[in-house]
């Protein structure tokens, strides 16, 4: 399995050179996670992977079609979401911000790392994560860690700033 710092040394001068900026288009539902809590990240094509909840750590909820879940650290959460609303159990309705350089994963791309259809990789939280053609890999304005985004999941909760 490649690193997340093989993946960021692969990646990064092709993201800083053919990548574009984005940012998320719609609301979160949000709240503090139960450390331990073990969250699977289901896409439209599938378990992308899987994070053991952490103290302090928040379970986001995208608003898509697949309604995939993910953990963030609380640093993390802080710096990309602000509450709009506050729901039931816990759950607030957060507005994203900030941005991600993005670019599109193409066969070739995986071909420069020895793979065709799929490859796994190190996600920043130390799991498998997988990436496919047609995906987006990603990388926050510190681009300190690369990751994953679905293609259909993509489309559904980011715009090209």
């Amino acid at each position: 399995m490649i690193t997340q710092k093989e993946m960021l040394a692969h990646f990064l001068h092709i993201l800083e050179k053919s990548g574009k900026r984005y940012k998320k288009k719609s609301l979160v539902r949000a709240k503090k996670a139960q450390p331990g809590l073990e969250v699977v990240t289901k896409t439209s094509d599938g378990d992308e992977t899987k994070n053991t909840a952490e103290a302090g750590d928040w379970l986001v909820e995208n608003q898509t079609s697949s309604n995939e879940l993910y953990l963030v650290k609380a640093e993390t959460f802080q710096k990309k979401y602000s509450l709009i609303q506050s729901l039931e159990k816990g759950w607030g309705c957060y507005q994203p911000k900030g941005e991600i350089l993005g670019l599109i994963v193409s066969e070739k791309h995986l071909e420069g790392l020895d793979a065709t259809n799929v490859l796994e990789f190190q996600a920043p939280w130390k799991d498998t994560m997988v990436v496919k053609p047609g995906d987006m890999l990603v990388v926050p304005p510190e681009k300190d860690e690369i990751y994953r985004i679905a293609k259909k999941e993509f489309g559904e909760t980011y715009v090209e700033i």
